[in-house]
Formats: structure tokens, C-alpha cells, sequence
């Protein structure tokens, strides 16, 4: 059974094939397009994951959708009537771009698919956070666990906190549009300078070189979380509810000063806001976490949506939650939706047995030494074969060169871990500089990741778990924070990959 699953409605498209309920292979159409978190249909990743899988399109017997487009749909009516006269936007942003998808969608479909003459799959149009929470729970290592989820919005949930128990998943309670943690934290990096929506993961990075007390009271008193686990979301300070391309009003700008323009030097009141935002959503996220541990009582929690990939935010759920772990699957943002829905499909609808672990980011297209050796003559290049690539790449590591290092399938998902990578010499302290100015072209004050074989995790960092997807920030030991101070972020932590 080959399930196509595809995320095509929201930012990072992406495709992926299910294979009698084995992740079989899973490609963002930004590796393929070159436009980073892009929203085109997915039309060749899902022409390059049936190349890798040597599948033709008549070899698909589903296909899995992460939107729902007619869900919660009446209620989309009556918030648009309550924005009168500020409806426009939300009219051309949302319904027409819902309906100007799902035109995309059967187009594609269609002529994949004639109408006559062949076995045409079956379509699932899922829900969007049914997608990111039962594709990673059923995707996860852990039989029964709490179930959270977060982002900006699906099709008008924010949240779905629920209980999983083999293949069956209760809903504990779910918080709709406006009231979006994720919306909160984009207006945040806007107001940094950053693209909504897109930057958040240069916020989280930004927080760390401000005072969070400075503002943390004006932000606290933003975000009330129920007893329920609700969000709500004081709007006075925001415009996002408006789909407005400006997320922050102009009591916002009162509370926090002048925002910064892009390429702009960042001022006190821009570092101070990013880390009283980035502490608070910590915070909210932590009482969400006791609402769930209590309501559940599961050692486990399996955590999804755009939010969880605030690595941060992880690191403090797995230090100060009452959870025993937690699981984020590497793609944890929409482009995982794809993989979500192929999930869910396979065990909730189709009532499959779960009987795989998404343990590897590594699903995307892979390349023989001579389909290498062609591009590199292609492309007039001087290459040498070694037969001990690792020995051959430490001495240059050791000398303080920087390696673009490219083995076996790419990742899935936003962090580069190990198959399409840079790699430098963590023990040299002007490393981290030395890339951003020369390779990356980036903010100076943006870490680099530690990767580290798990025995000797706990040798160098306050860290006792696995973290093969370098989605839970830890602190590096202070005996160990000059011995590696390319990894080590102006707060003593670190991105760790084990």
C-alpha cells in the first residue's frame, strides 16, 4: 500500500510516500525550487519521491492531504463579519487562498488521474492539526503519551492538546484563531526586523543577548492560559488578527519602543522584547505542559506544529516539566504535515497497526559516486578520491578548515544534521565568526550546532537524553565552555545533535 502524502495549503510544501506504513521517503519542495519556506504545490518533490521510490503515479493507492478546507468554515464567516470594514484581507488571505489551493490540487490531481480508465487513489483531506499531532505520535517511539501541539493556525485551531493511546486520540481541549501562541511570537520578530512567519529561529537565537525582566511583565500579562490549557491573547497589542502584514499595533510600539528595520543595528529595546517574548512563551508553554501531565499523567509528551521547533522552549520542557521526555519528529513545522497526514491515514483511518519509529531525518534523495563524479566533471571542478574520506576530513578539521561535508540522503526538516552540512573545529573560538562572515553570510550573533556521539554527551553537556534532531537546547558544562567555544551561545548553551 503506497500512501502520497502532501502539504501544499501552507508555507513548506512538501510530499512524502508511506509504504505499507514505513516512511519510505519525504522531500521539502524548497530543496528543490530554492525558494526557502516556500507555498508552491509540491509538484517536484512529489515527482522526485516517486523517482526514488521507482513508483509510477498509478502505484498510489492514497493520497493524504494536511487540510481539511471546509473545517470550521462557518465559523471563518462569522469572524470575517465581526472585521468589517478591515474584511478584505482576510477575505483574499484566507477563503480565496483555500480555494485557489484546492483549484491547484485537483488540477494536478486530474492529470495524474484521467477520469476514465484507470484506478484513481483515494483522496483524505485531513485536518491540519491532526495532521501535526497523530502523524507525530503515531510516528513517535512511545505506545501511550500527551499530545501538544502549536502553531500560528491550521484551518482555525492554534492548539490541540489530546491523549494518545496506541492508535486512538482523545481531545482534551483546542484554542482557535486569534488566539495563537505562534502569532504572538511573529510579531515579535517583526518587530525585530526579521520576516514573520519565517525568522522566528533568528528570534530565539536574538533572546539570550537581552533582559527578559525589562518587559517580562507587559508580556506576561498578554497570554492567559485556562485551566483547560486555552490560550488566550490580549489583541489590543497586535494587528495579526486582522491577516494585515503588520503584526503589532500601535500600543505594542508604546509598550516597546521603535521597531528595527531590516539591516538596522539592534538597540537594547529590541534585544529586552525578544527575550521577555521568548521567556514568556516558555513559561505558557510550561503551564500548558502541567495542564496536560495532570490531566493524562503519561511519562511521555509528543509535542508538534511550528512552535516546537523553539529548540529553547524544548530544553526547558525537558528539564522542568514533569515529563520524563519528549518527542519532536525533525520535520515538527507544516512540512511534516505531509507525513502527518500519510500517518494518519495509514493507522487511524485505514486502522493499520502501528509498527514504525520515525528515528531518521535522513529521507530525501541520495546520489552514487558516479552520478558525483558527472557534476563535478560538469562543472569543471578538481576533485580527489579518497578511500578514508573521515581521516582525510579530520586532519583538515584539525588545521581549522571549513568542510562542506555531503554523505547518503538529505534531511528532512530545517536542521542540517550531518548528511548536508558544514563542519568546522568547535576547539577554535573565532570558528563561529568565521563562518557566519565567510560561508554563511549571516547575524554574527547566530550559534552553530555541537554534534556528539551519545556516550559522550554528559561529558561536555548538562544533558542526559537523546537528541538525534537537534530540537532540545541544553547548557555545555562551564569546565567545558572554553574547551568548545565555537558551540557555546552567549548563555552557555547549545543546539546539541547526539
Amino acid at each position: 500500500m503506497n500512501i502520497l502524502g502532501l502539504n501544499y495549503a501552507f508555507h513548506d510544501s512538501t510530499a512524502c510516500v508511506l509504504s505499507d506504513g514505513v516512511l519510505a521517503v519525504a522531500i521539502e519542495e524548497e530543496r528543490l525550487n530554492r525558494h526557502k519556506h516556500t507555498y508552491a504545490f509540491p509538484r517536484l518533490s512529489a515527482d522526485r519521491c516517486l523517482k526514488e521510490m521507482k513508483l509510477n503515479y498509478a502505484d498510489i493507492d492514497h493520497i493524504a492531504v494536511s487540510i481539511k478546507p471546509t473545517l470550521h468554515l462557518g465559523q471563518k464567516f462569522l469572524y470575517a463579519l465581526k472585521l468589517l470594514p478591515k474584511v478584505k484581507p482576510f477575505l483574499s488571505q484566507e477563503l480565496l487562498r483555500l480555494y485557489y489551493n484546492q483549484k491547484t490540487f485537483w488540477e494536478w490531481y486530474n492529470t495524474h488521474w484521467p477520469k476514465s480508465g484507470m484506478h484513481r487513489p483515494q483522496v483524505h483531506l485531513v485536518p491540519h492539526h491532526m495532521a501535526h499531532m497523530a502523524g507525530t505520535f503515531y510516528a513517535s517511539p512511545y505506545e501511550t503519551a500527551a499530545l501538544l501541539s502549536l502553531d500560528g493556525s491550521g484551518e482555525w485551531a492554534t492548539s490541540y492538546l489530546g491523549h494518545g493511546k496506541g492508535s486512538e486520540l482523545s481531545l482534551i481541549s483546542e484554542s482557535f484563531f486569534p488566539m495563537s501562541l505562534g502569532s504572538f511570537y511573529e510579531a515579535i520578530t517583526q518587530f525585530c526586523g526579521f520576516r514573520p512567519n519565517y525568522d522566528e529561529g533568528k528570534t530565539m537565537g536574538l533572546a539570550p543577548m537581552g533582559n527578559p525582566a525589562t518587559y517580562r511583565d507587559v508580556v506576561n500579562r498578554m497570554v492567559q492560559i485556562e485551566d483547560s490549557g486555552n490560550i488566550h491573547i490580549d489583541l489590543s497589542y497586535f494587528k495579526y488578527q486582522y491577516l494585515s502584514h503588520e503584526r503589532c499595533s500601535e500600543k505594542f510600539f508604546a509598550a516597546f519602543g521603535q521597531a528595527r528595520q531590516q539591516g538596522e543595528p539592534f538597540r537594547d529595546n529590541h534585544l529586552d522584547a525578544a527575550a521577555a517574548f521568548q521567556r514568556v512563551l516558555e513559561d505558557k508553554v510550561l503551564r500548558i505542559c502541567d495542564i496536560l501531565y495532570e490531566k493524562t499523567k503519561e511519562k511521555y509528551l509528543v509535542i508538534s506544529g511550528g512552535v516546537s521547533l523553539n529548540s529553547v522552549m524544548n530544553g526547558r520542557i525537558l528539564r522542568e516539566s514533569k515529563f520524563d521526555d519528549l518527542y519532536v519528529m525533525p520535520a515538527a513545522g507544516d512540512n511534516g504535515t505531509a507525513i502527518g497526514a500519510s500517518y494518519y491515514v495509514y493507522n487511524h483511518v485505514l486502522q493499520q497497526p502501528r509498527h514504525t519509529v520515525h528515528d531518521s531525518p535522513y529521507l530525501g534523495t541520495e546520489y552514487s559516486n558516479s552520478e558525483i563524479q558527472e557534476i563535478i566533471k560538469e562543472c569543471k571542478l578538481t576533485a580527489e578520491y579518497h578511500d578514508d574520506i573521515c581521516e582525510v576530513t579530520a586532519e583538515y578539521l584539525r588545521q581549522g578548515e571549513i568542510i562542506g561535508w555531503f554523505q547518503g540522503r538529505m534531511e528532512i526538516g530545517p536542521r542540517s544534521l550531518g548528511n548536508r552540512s558544514i563542519l568546522a573545529n568547535p576547539a577554535f573560538a573565532n570558528m563561529k565568526d568565521k563562518i557566519n562572515l565567510q560561508v554563511k553570510h549571516r547575524e554574527a550573533y547566530r550559534p552553530f550546532a555541537p554534534a556528539a556521539p551519545l556516550e559522550h554527551v554528559t561529558e561536555y553537556f548538562e544533558m542526559d537524553k537523546e537528541d538525534p534532531f537537534m530540537l532540545k537546547v541544553c547548557y555545555v558544562r562551564p569546565d567545558k565552555r572554553d574547551v568548545i567555544p565555537a558551540v557555546v551561545h552567549v548563555d552557555g548553551s547549545a543546539r546539541l545533535q547526539t
